[in-house]
């Protein structure tokens, strides 16, 4: 009896010890563990960091879509990025009437594939130096890798870096940046 007990404790505590290392490889965003078995949304809410892409998602109703199967890449700009958008840009663009232009926005930050850094850094690599990223919202960026990280461009020339990359979800994966990238209006 003590065997088979034993044998189910070190059984729990393998299986426990190994969970832990299956999300030890994922980054903290925003002072939140990200969990590889949740999906963009559920560990979105959780980043301190994203306060402002989750209310935007949420005032978009984009959030079911986010759950969704995907695969999905997202490059999640930082409350920093939005605030360094021009005075009242956030407000007008959470208003109800403004919800196709928020969207729009919004779905030129996701991507309908998953990919991973070194994916990207490898498609910039065979395209010569900069390889363009097709988003979900009909907006195309430009990709580069500048020494090890990967940079995007959008349609007006703002460039965003990747802060923290390859954060990956059940969906997808994420990856921060400190930008938020606008179409050509």
């Amino acid at each position: 009896m003590n065997k088979i007990v034993s044998t189910l404790i070190a059984g729990a505590f393998a299986a426990t010890a190994f969970s832990t290392l299956a999300y030890a490889e994922n980054p903290m965003v925003g002072g939140a563990a990200m969990y590889a078995d949740k999906n963009i949304v559920e560990n979105a809410v959780n980043s301190k960091d994203h306060t402002t892409l989750v209310a935007a998602v949420k005032a978009a109703g984009l959030v079911e879509t986010l759950q969704g199967p995907g695969p999905f890449t997202v490059f999640a700009p930082t409350n920093e990025a939005f605030e360094a958008l021009p005075a009242g840009t956030v407000e007008t663009l959470l208003k109800p009437e403004n919800k196709d232009q928020l969207t729009k926005i919004l779905t030129c930050h996701v991507v309908g594939a998953k990919a991973m850094s070194t994916d990207i850094a490898k498609m910039v690599k065979d395209d010569g130096g900069m390889h363009p990223v097709k988003t979900v919202g009909g907006c195309t960026w430009t990709a580069k890798d500048d020494n090890g990280k990967i940079t995007l461009t959008d349609e007006n020339g703002t460039v965003a870096n990747v802060t923290i990359a390859d954060v990956e979800q059940s969906n997808g994966v994420i990856h921060v940046i400190d930008k938020v990238l606008l179409p050509k209006m």
